[in-house]
């Protein structure tokens, strides 16, 4: 059973308290693509996946701001871990805003209770990311599920997989299924070069039952006024945040064994004054994605605040976000590939692994992108337009 939650300092008091022990193994595990899970039965155990599960049904029903700073905390440590949660927050937060009673009672309980979701949404055969070809249909007198999904993050670690498909009235839906249902077949064929133990791989549902009771509208959430969309956005550039301040951190044992530069006049790589502009820039670099991320984060808590849902609040949550999202991107891959700047050849070595923070930063860096984040924000520099909110803003 999860140790309960009550408010934000206990949060990040336990988040801090164990990225440490996710740490030590993170650079192992990547090499032998190995998956965390016992790393993922103590983030279980430490209640923080219970962290946005709303006060009224048991939970301690914290915000954005909280959940952004939990999640970066645990990608500086490792970035893989810190994604197999992502869905779990967000589906839990679609069931927050367009479940049922009865269904939320049902799996935000199972959620305090220790149970884990994780996502089933994508496919790769669909002209683009947002249509479906799995089916929700009736089957005597029942609904089942048929279909294939791809990059499943987490399902293998997972108790219900939040599954996206077309219902037969024409509905997108999202169906809450056990992870152990008939008909579900999970792989863990994910090969990515980076993000190596996230376990996003392949879900196959061969008619797999489904109660009525535990379907979402789907596309009911997504046309609703609201910041959902920002929040999963706000979750990705979490983990990219974290991923940057985690190989600026690796910098300090990297440059303590390297040599300085001859030139430089030194007797320690840390005193060349040009490595120092550079480490400072990344430094720069870092602290922005920050403070973009801690903006964001509450800019969508101010407008998940409102009584009503205000356009444009709603707008500035979602523009606040893509910035935090492409900044976060940039200083992740950059510190990461500037890593090896600092420490010279040596740094290069295959036994080091440093490789894994730009891996992971080029592979998570993928999810949405940056370009249409840009192009959202200059139609707000030069037209004052807002966005069109939708799952991916």
């Amino acid at each position: 059973m999860p140790e309960p939650l009550h408010d934000a300092d206990e949060a990040l008091d336990r988040a801090v308290r164990l990225a440490p022990a996710l740490a030590a193994g993170a650079s192992d595990r990547d090499r032998e693509r190995r998956l965390p899970r016992d790393e993922i039965a103590a983030l279980t155990d430490s209640g923080l996946l219970t962290i946005t599960v709303p006060r009224r049904f048991g939970g301690p029903g914290l915000g954005a701001e909280t959940l952004s700073r939990v999640v970066a905390l645990l990608a500086a440590a490792d970035p893989s871990l810190a994604q197999i949660p992502q869905s779990h927050f967000v589906f839990l937060e679609a069931l927050a805003r367009a479940g049922s009673d009865e269904l939320r009672a049902e799996i935000f309980g199972r959620v305090l209770a220790g149970a884990r979701i994780a996502n089933a949404q994508t496919e790769r055969f669909s002209e683009t990311v947002r249509e479906d070809v799995t089916r929700v249909t009736a089957d005597r007198g029942g609904l089942v599920l048929t279909g294939t999904k791809y990059y499943c993050t987490g399902a293998v670690f997972a108790d219900v997989l939040a599954v996206r498909a077309v219902h037969d009235d024409g509905r997108t839906v999202i169906a809450y299924v056990d992870a152990d249902a008939p008909g579900i077949t999970i792989d863990t064929d994910w090969n990515g070069f980076g993000q190596r133990t996230t376990s996003s791989g392949t879900v196959v549902f061969d008619r797999t039952p489904v109660r009525a009771d535990r379907l979402l509208d789907y596309s009911a959430l997504i046309d609703a006024s609201g910041t959902y969309g920002a929040r999963a956005q706000l979750i990705h550039a979490a983990i990219d945040t974290g991923i940057a301040r985690g190989a600026l951190d690796a910098a300090v044992g990297v440059v303590a064994a390297a040599r300085p530069w001859f030139e430089a006049e030194v007797s320690r790589a840390a005193d060349d004054p040009l490595l120092l502009v550079q480490a400072g820039d990344l430094e720069l670099a870092v602290r922005g994605a920050e403070s973009l991320l801690a903006t964001a984060a509450r800019r969508i808590d101010d407008a998940d605040a409102a009584p009503q849902p205000d356009p444009a609040a709603v707008g500035e949550a979602s523009l606040a976000t893509a910035a935090a999202k492409v900044a976060a991107g940039r200083a992740a891959r950059r510190a990461a590939s500037d890593l090896f700047d600092v420490g010279g050849t040596r740094a290069a070595a295959e036994s080091s692994n440093l490789s894994r923070f730009w891996r992971d930063a080029r592979t998570h860096t993928l999810h949405d992108p940056e370009r249409w984040k840009l192009h959202h924000l200059g139609r707000w520099a030069l037209d004052r337009r807002l966005p069109t909110g939708h799952g991916s803003l």
